[in-house]
């Protein structure tokens, strides 16, 4: 009677404790992907939401060239525009590859499920304060851009808070990066804004001839 080779009961053995190690290791990184945070409803309305906000801040700064702007302005408007569209791209993104619905980049505010009107987020401009920078020119415009830029911008400071506030929302990565960069941005401009503001009017004298 042949004994079975000791070299091949150790074999088998190897390949059991190898398949076992392989088990435990794919359930501990089903266990990790489970506890992974997923995004929740207060997610999905701030990115909606902030979708028509900087779409509205596209509309204002997109009119200081057809209003006259001054070279200080104009330059602050051509970055904003530029910001703000590619973080309306991001958001859409964020919306579409987790299957949400993705709303129009609509400047006159988001409309919600069930709604027939859009809603103001927090800092968005009336639209008779639209109206009202639309009709402005110059010096004028200016102003009330710097003023309501202002507003629109402690709006998106505003929401990105309450975001932070709510529990268990911004656990997704790109997501509190998202509002992380609109926070710090928008903190940003507000003071540029604000010293424009301030400082003494530095409209160009035009030249005659």
């Amino acid at each position: 009677m042949k004994r079975p080779c000791p070299y091949v009961g150790a074999a088998g053995a190897l390949a059991a404790i190898a398949a076992a190690a392989c088990t435990t290791a794919i359930a501990a990184q089903a266990r990790a992907d489970s506890g992974r945070p997923a995004y929740t409803a207060a997610d999905v309305r701030f990115v909606a939401g902030m979708i028509g906000h900087h779409a509205q801040a596209v509309l204002m700064a997109g009119w200081a060239p057809s209003h006259d702007a001054s070279a200080a302005v104009r330059a602050l408007c051509e970055r904003i525009v530029v910001g703000q569209r590619d973080e309306i791209a991001v958001m859409e993104r964020w919306l579409s590859e987790r299957h949400e619905a993705v709303p129009p980049a609509d400047p006159h505010g988001h409309v919600m499920p069930g709604m027939d009107h859009p809603m103001l987020m927090p800092g968005m401009l009336t639209p008779e304060q639209l109206a009202r920078l639309d009709s402005a020119r110059g010096p004028e415009f200016d102003r009330l851009f710097l003023t309501f830029m202002i507003q629109h911008h402690r709006g998106a400071i505003t929401m990105v808070r309450q975001l932070f506030d709510t529990q268990g929302a911004a656990q997704d990565g790109l997501l509190f990066q998202i509002a992380s960069d609109v926070n710090a941005d928008q903190i940003a401009e507000i003071d540029r804004m604000t010293r424009m503001l301030d400082a003494p009017s530095q409209t160009p004298q035009r030249s005659h001839q």
